[in-house]
């Protein structure tokens, strides 16, 4: 088989491909290559030397390039997983690919499930899960999609934990909702595990993923849980009231206008687990305390958006937040697993100007306090 046919091959079931995992270098300086699904309908590339791991995300149009050039041609072994099989690619220094299938197994034996005490469980019936290829169709997790199921249920129990004592009624905003695995797992676990009488709304801005995720609701008979195509930066939402809103990888200042959205409609909660952010990055310098943190771009890079998220997260108690910031173990699926919990608990306690007057400093900027400044400028002058 040459790497035109296997790549080919492996295209034609992209929609089942959850990772691709490399080793043992044929050439180049890449000791290791992950190729992963991650939310959106995009892929990362993580390539690993020595001591350092480099992240390059990409859409579905350069996944058939990326696979052929930087993992198929460039090592002797690749595992590729499929949420139904699982492909072991080997090459030789001529260059001829075989190619051995196997049948994906399923998640653990029962020993080992009764050690996870998961809120949605192995076994239960849950039609999402079965569509989405966690599970089997004898309701079994599929092994590529393990982390999958950690995941969701890592978020699930995120949620359960904030909602210890849960209304009767919830209204749920879902912005840049995706696929939407987890929209309709928390759909289904509001309604069904919890008996809460639930409306979610997911935002996207794809006009074929809100379509399909509508027609995947219809097909559940989920009545509350509907999708709209809409820009969260620009566009006119939902005007009523407001109590949980989710952004789950939301791209860069798109977290910020989701935050503040939040905030200036009064959901008593919020999940966000921000994404590629750039702002900080951009722009930051100058001499400080800090300035250690700028001498190689993957330090900037992770002080950055570190800091994005520590100022994030301040806005947030200021604006009359108990905050937590979580490691959401289980997102295997992108580099990003740090999650802002918040749970509001009164007005607001004090104002960012030591937050701007920080970032001032080093020549940053952040949206989330530029939109809080806009939002309390319109206030003043509506009297």
């Amino acid at each position: 088989m040459t790497a035109d046919e296997l790549t080919d091959e492996m295209m034609k079931g992209e929609d089942k491909l959850v990772k691709a995992v490399s080793s043992s270098p044929m050439r180049g300086e890449y000791k290791k290559a992950v190729i992963r699904r991650i939310e959106g309908g995009r892929f990362l590339l993580e390539r690993y030397t020595e001591n350092k791991v480099f992240h390059t995300p990409f859409g579905r149009e350069e996944l058939e390039k990326c696979l052929k050039t930087q993992v198929i041609c460039d090592f002797k072994q690749t595992e590729v997983f499929f949420t139904d099989s699982v492909l072991t690619v080997l090459t030789n220094k001529k260059g001829t690919i075989t190619v051995k299938r196997r049948r994906a197994e399923t998640l653990m034996d029962a020993a080992h499930n009764r050690q996870k005490n998961y809120l949605i469980k192995e076994g239960e019936e849950v039609p999402a899960l079965k569509d989405l290829g966690v599970f089997t169709a004898e309701n079994k997790v599929a092994a590529p999609m393990r982390d999958k199921f950690r995941q969701i249920n890592r978020f699930i129990e995120t949620v359960d934990d904030a909602l210890r004592d849960p209304p009767a009624e919830l209204t749920v905003l879902d912005f840049g909702c995706g696929k939407s695995y987890l929209t309709f797992l928390l759909y289904y676990y509001l309604t069904v595990k919890k008996s809460v009488k639930t409306r979610v709304i997911g935002y996207d801005l794809k006009d074929d993923v809100v379509e399909k995720c509508n027609a995947t609701a219809k097909k559940y008979g989920y009545g509350g849980l509907e999708f709209v195509k809409a820009d969260v930066t620009k566009d006119r939402l939902y005007g009523e009231k407001v109590d949980m809103v989710v952004t789950l990888h939301a791209c860069d200042t798109a977290t910020d206008y989701a935050l503040d959205f939040a905030v200036r409609h009064g959901a008593k909660y919020i999940f966000s687990v921000p994404c590629c952010q750039k702002e900080i990055n951009e722009r930051i310098r100058g001499d400080g305390d800090f300035s250690i943190f700028f001498e190689h771009g993957l330090i900037k890079e992770r002080f950055s958006a570190l800091l994005t998220d520590a100022v994030r997260a301040k806005a947030l108690e200021n604006a009359g937040y108990r905050v937590d910031c979580l490691e959401f173990v289980g997102f295997d699926a992108s580099p990003k697993n740090l999650m802002i919990r918040a749970v509001r608990t009164g007005a607001p306690t004090t104002d960012n100007e030591e937050l701007k007057s920080l970032l001032l400093k080093y020549n940053a900027r952040q949206t989330l306090l530029s939109l809080a400044d806009a939002a309390e400028e319109q206030e003043v002058r509506n009297g």
